[in-house]
């Protein structure tokens, strides 16, 4: 039988085949996939996550997009990502939920996730999972656990009031309901809802699990509500039982309770028995047990407590610092205590506390100076600010004493001068004379002189007469002896036999005077009565003799000096060497050439550091020559010639022995001798004298071609002798001589110009540079006293050399400066120019930081036996501070030692602070900060070394444990002393240091940022 297919047929026909096989072959795929997604399964509910879950991914990628195992494996597979922990397992679960928002799994899977969470003690991770799930499709079971651990993760969260709403309805429920009432009542406790945290928590207090907790916040409820007693009695009940963690908080309880119960001896151990918040105390805590030993009379103990407190300003500070300041009091530390009470009268909490410490704030400032403020002011403004006070008046009265004792004697006068009245004129004269002598001791005599002359408007004799005395001083210092003299003598005069023990010094003074103005005579007698009557330092005593001696020497009557001279050898006085020179020239006056030379000789043998024996030996030599003792005279020259090659005395001393020479008819010696002068000194007048004398030696040779050859080799000497030459310098000279000052340098300049290497130049030069140093023409000066120097040693080089050097140091010219003082030291024959020269060399080196030299020079200076009391004290203060800062600091602290005996002033406050700074390095905080206290107390005017200080006080105190009084410092210091940009940042370090360190043990205080 034959078939016949039409073409539709044969192609619905392979259609049909074609279907049936991609049916069959896909049954087969879904039937693999299965096997593979139940097989994952079963890894799955075996806890084999990890390899489950490569099954379900390997199930999700290969099924269909609708396909139900699809969805269930990729369900599967974020489970097993949250159970590995996988960081996007969160992301399996959204995108699980988006691709499939209609899957029945959904909820459940939020569900999952939250429990796996909250069993992983992750609760509030678990919430935002809970918070996703529909509570509408759960069972009353999953309901209950939803919300018990919903409750939990907000209580985690600290989010109280959710949590309470959470475990409210479960708190009667069988497996829940413990727990529930538990947390709902910790949590009432927490939002301090004591009433129902207490009764919801005693229904549980026997609960083994929750006992020793409930037990302490029924003890805290308790405390919170005010019942003490019954604090204290639960409390060391608790005790007996409790765990060592909870033994802090109890004790705490204990303690306060005791505290407000005013039992403060019973509250201390308690108090200290608490450990803190993680082992941190809080201001208040510091404040009760300081408190409660305060009220003990135990100060030493409260102020241990109450320095701690910092970093806060609230009504438990004030109090805390007040009582801090009366415990400081009572341990008699009363610049403590002015801190103290100045913080509290600084805070408004309680207004009364406020007044009565501001009050005991200005007493102390009066007291005991005030570091931060002018005492003055800190009166002033308590005056303002309680105008009603009890008090005012005894205030009042403050405020002009308080200027005085800080020695702020011009503050004390502009206060007199706008508070006008009978008793403050009065006062007015006494501040003035104070004000002056400040001055004066700060050696700005014209400054200080109107306020002496005011002070002797005085209706004080007391005070009138040492307005008039101190007046008088100025004037002598400004070298104006005149004036002086008659101020002197006049206030002599005036003053009665009683009054003159108060002026000591005023015949001194008056000798002196007539000294210094020639008046030989009546400066004898003076002098003669006032070493009658004197007590004085011996130092003073041995320098009135000197001068009644050279006053005897000056007027011929060499007896007397000899007698006075005589004394202050026998003394060993300081300048004893002097007075042995002068005792030998004294004998020679009188022709006693033995005696001279005894005398003279001593100079040269007994005084090892004199800067006289080149002195010595010229007079000895001449004195030698006079009696015909040649040889010892030719012995004399040569000992000067080789000991002393610096002497002024040299160029004469070669004159004189060539002299010697010729009169001994050994012409060839005194040619040497002539010719030696000329080459070492060309242009001094010895060489003028060498080369006449060495002429008539040529001339008694018949040997005058040789004198005219040699000549002509000196420039200064002129063998025709011009006429014009000297006509010219003569006028010139005499118009230098009779002070016509601008006709002499118009004639002078008109000689150089006409003779410039003539035989009168190096004079011309020198006297056209004096008068232009006199006229303060300084730059053109400076060029002519170069020449002076240039033309090598003469009798002008030292002047030269002093007024060259003080016009490059008056001009700051240091370096310039440096090598002429140099010269200077080692050419110079007065002792006042070497010791100018070591000053100035030592300020000099100082100023170019070049301290081992200026330490050298220091040194030198203080070998000198007759010193200036100013000058000494430059010099260790010099090596004090150049030792300090080349880290010398042994050195540095011995001489600021030396320093602080001696200086007044800023000086004085300057060696106060490093004698502070030395002591706290030294651990020696206590003496210290006594140092800083008188400071404070007495230089407070000299506000840089004061307000330095203040850190090193603030550091003495911190090692001492007293944080309080260290950050009150450091902070005032920040906050007041803004123009001292080094202290203030010093400060800001250290006060840095304490907080942080501080922040270790006190939660009120905020550690500091290190950057």
């Amino acid at each position: 039988m034959k078939f016949r297919f039409c073409r539709k047929h044969i192609l619905s026909f392979a259609f049909t085949i074609l279907c049936f096989t991609i049916f069959a072959q896909q049954s087969i795929i879904d039937a693999s996939r299965r096997t593979d997604f139940n097989n994952a399964l079963k890894l799955y509910n075996n806890k084999a996550y990890r390899a489950a879950q490569k099954t379900f991914e390997k199930v999700k990628k290969e099924s269909l997009q609708s396909s139900s195992l699809k969805a269930d494996a990729s369900y599967y597979d974020a489970m097993c990502a949250v159970k590995l922990n996988q960081t996007n397992a969160d992301e399996k679960v959204l995108t699980f939920v988006d691709e499939n928002p209609t899957s029945n799994k959904k909820n459940k899977a939020f569900f999952n996730v939250g429990n796996y969470y909250f069993a992983n003690k992750k609760a509030a991770h678990a919430l935002k999972w809970y918070q996703k799930v529909n509570t509408d499709l759960l069972s009353e079971e999953n309901r209950k656990e939803l919300n018990f651990k919903m409750g939990y993760g907000f209580l985690v969260a600290k989010r109280l009031d959710l949590a309470k709403d959470k475990f409210l309805p479960l708190i009667n429920d069988a497996k829940y309901g413990n727990d529930s009432r538990y947390y709902y009542g910790y949590i009432s406790y927490k939002l301090e809802d004591y009433g129902i945290a207490a009764s919801t928590l005693k229904e549980i207090a026997d609960n083994t699990s929750y006992k020793a907790e409930i037990s302490y916040y029924l003890l805290d409820i308790s405390f919170k509500s005010g019942q003490f007693e019954r604090c204290i009695n639960v409390g060391q009940e608790l005790l007996k039982t409790a765990k060592k963690k909870d033994i802090s908080e109890i004790s705490k309880i204990i303690g306060e309770s005791y505290f407000n119960l005013k039992k403060y001896a019973e509250a201390i151990p308690f108090l200290k028995a608490y450990q803190g918040k993680r082992k941190k105390w809080n201001n208040t805590d510091y404040y009760q047990l300081g408190y409660a030993y305060y009220k003990q009379n135990d100060f030493e103990n409260a102020i241990s407590y109450f320095n701690k407190i910092i970093s806060q300003k609230n009504e438990v500070s004030q109090n805390a610092y007040y009582h801090l300041a009366e415990c400081y009091l009572n341990t008699d530390k009363k610049s403590e205590a002015l801190n103290a009470f100045k913080t509290a009268s600084a805070m408004s909490f309680n207004t009364k506390i406020q007044e009565d410490a501001a009050l005991n704030y200005a007493k102390l400032s009066y007291e005991e100076g005030n570091p931060f403020e002018s005492v003055s002011d800190v009166l002033q403004n308590y005056l303002k600010q309680y105008p009603n006070s009890s008090s005012y008046n005894e205030i009042n009265e403050l405020v002009v004493s308080s200027y005085i004792h800080q020695q702020d004697y011009q503050g004390a006068l502009n206060y007199l001068k706008k508070k006008k009245s009978a008793e403050n004129s009065a006062l007015t004269f006494e501040v003035s004379l104070y004000r002056g002598m400040q001055l004066f001791s700060e050696q700005k005599f014209s400054e200080s002189l109107s306020y002496f002359s005011t002070s002797q408007s005085s209706n004080d004799a007391v005070i009138a007469q040492k307005g008039k005395y101190w007046e008088a001083e100025t004037l002598y210092q400004l070298k104006n002896y005149g004036a002086a003299l008659t101020k002197f003598i006049t206030l002599n005069n005036t003053l009665r036999t009683r009054n003159k023990k108060d002026f000591p010094l005023l015949g001194y003074n008056i000798g002196y005077t007539h000294f210094k103005l020639k008046n030989y005579e009546k400066a004898a007698q003076t002098f003669s009565v006032f070493l009658e009557k004197n007590s004085l330092d011996i130092a003073i005593v041995d320098d009135a003799y000197i001068r009644l001696a050279d006053s005897y020497f000056a007027t011929k009557n060499y007896d007397k000096a000899i007698k006075n001279y005589t004394t202050v050898i026998n003394n060993n006085g300081a300048e004893a060497d002097y007075a042995q020179y002068q005792l030998g020239m004294s004998y020679g006056f009188r022709n006693e050439s033995d005696a001279k030379i005894k005398a003279l000789t001593k100079v040269i043998n007994d005084y090892d550091n004199s800067t006289l024996k080149d002195d010595a030996l010229y007079q000895l030599a001449n004195t030698y020559t006079k009696i015909k003792n040649n040889r010892k005279a030719h012995q004399a020259y040569d000992r000067l010639l080789s000991k002393h090659q610096k002497s002024a005395f040299l160029p004469r001393a070669l004159v004189r022995q060539g002299l010697l020479y010729y009169n001994e008819n050994k012409n060839k010696e005194a040619l040497e001798k002539f010719k030696l002068t000329v080459r070492k000194f060309p242009n001094s007048t010895d060489a003028l004298e060498a080369v006449r004398n060495a002429k008539n030696i040529y001339i008694d040779e018949d040997n005058l071609n040789d004198y005219v050859a040699w000549t002509k080799t000196l420039k200064f000497v002129n063998v025709s002798d011009s006429e014009l030459e000297n006509s010219t310098f003569s006028i010139a000279e005499r118009k230098y001589f009779e002070g016509k000052n601008s006709s002499a340098i118009l004639s002078l300049k008109k000689y150089l110009k006409s003779f410039p290497e003539g035989q009168n130049s190096l004079k011309a030069n020198y006297y056209l540079a004096d008068i232009l140093f006199k006229e303060k023409l300084f730059t053109e000066a400076v060029v002519h006293y170069k020449l002076v120097l240039d033309a090598g040693q003469s009798e002008f080089s030292e002047d030269s050399l002093a007024k060259l050097s003080q016009i490059y140091l008056q001009e700051e010219f240091f370096a310039e400066a440096i090598p002429f003082l140099i010269k200077l030291e080692k050419e110079a024959y007065s002792k006042e120019n070497i010791l100018f020269a070591q000053s100035n060399l030592m300020k000099a080196y100082t100023i170019k930081e070049a301290y081992t030299a200026s330490i050298e020079y220091a040194k030198k200076i203080l070998t000198k036996n007759k010193l200036d009391k100013n000058l000494r004290l430059d010099a260790k203060k010099t090596i004090a501070r150049s030792s300090f800062i080349t880290k010398d600091l042994e050195v540095a602290e011995s001489y600021y030692s030396e320093v602080e005996q001696e200086a007044t002033g800023e000086l004085k406050a300057e060696a106060l602070y490093y004698s502070a700074y030395f002591k706290n390095a030294n651990n020696e905080y206590e003496a210290s900060t006594k140092v800083v206290q008188e400071l404070i107390a007495n230089y407070s005017a000299y506000k840089y070394w004061g307000v330095k200080s203040y850190v090193i006080m603030a550091k003495n105190y911190y090692n001492l444990q007293d944080a309080y009084q260290a950050t009150f410092i450091l902070e005032n210091v920040i906050k007041n002393f803004t123009q001292f940009d080094d202290i203030v940042k010093d400060a800001q370090i250290e006060l840095d240091k304490i907080k942080t360190n501080e922040a270790k043990t006190n939660n009120s205080v905020t550690p500091q940022n290190k950057n």
